[in-house]
């Protein structure tokens, strides 16, 4: 059972109906243990994929052509952020760069608030010959 919690001077308590629902299970007097984690940013994490899709649509055809879909540009913009992992393909006979998932799992805030920062920055040369800056920005800015 996974709940998600909210810190109050009076204790923990359940962020959500199904939350509250699954805590109510509980049998009062028991004892139980758990794992105490921070959830991750959520806005943080909804505006990298605006940023993704917004980058993706400021993209003419042709260059998005290149990518093949969003999740290649996704793929690429991760990978060239800094964010992969590296293994051997014995099919291909080299090394290949995995991206790492934008997951929940994957990285905590502070990883993931730098990850954001990179992608920008790997993001902005692609885009810079198609919209302005004040333009870019001020669409980030409604997610």
């Amino acid at each position: 059972m996974k709940l998600l919690l909210l810190n109050t001077p009076t204790g923990l308590k359940p962020c959500y109906d199904q939350d509250f629902d699954e805590k109510k299970r509980l049998k009062l007097g028991e004892t139980y243990e758990a794992e105490i984690r921070l959830v991750r940013n959520i806005k943080l994490h909804n505006k990298a994929f605006a940023l993704l899709y917004t980058a993706w649509a400021y993209l003419p055809g042709k260059v998005q052509d290149g990518f093949r879909s969003v999740e290649g540009f996704r793929e690429y913009i991760t990978v060239a952020a800094g964010f992969y992992h590296v293994y051997f393909n014995p099919r291909l006979k080299e090394f290949v760069e995995i991206p790492e998932s934008w997951s929940f799992r994957s990285m905590d805030n502070a990883k993931f608030s730098e990850f954001y920062d990179r992608i920008k920055d790997v993001i902005w040369p692609l885009i810079c010959n198609y919209v302005s800056e004040e333009e870019f920005n001020s669409n980030l800015r409604e997610f």
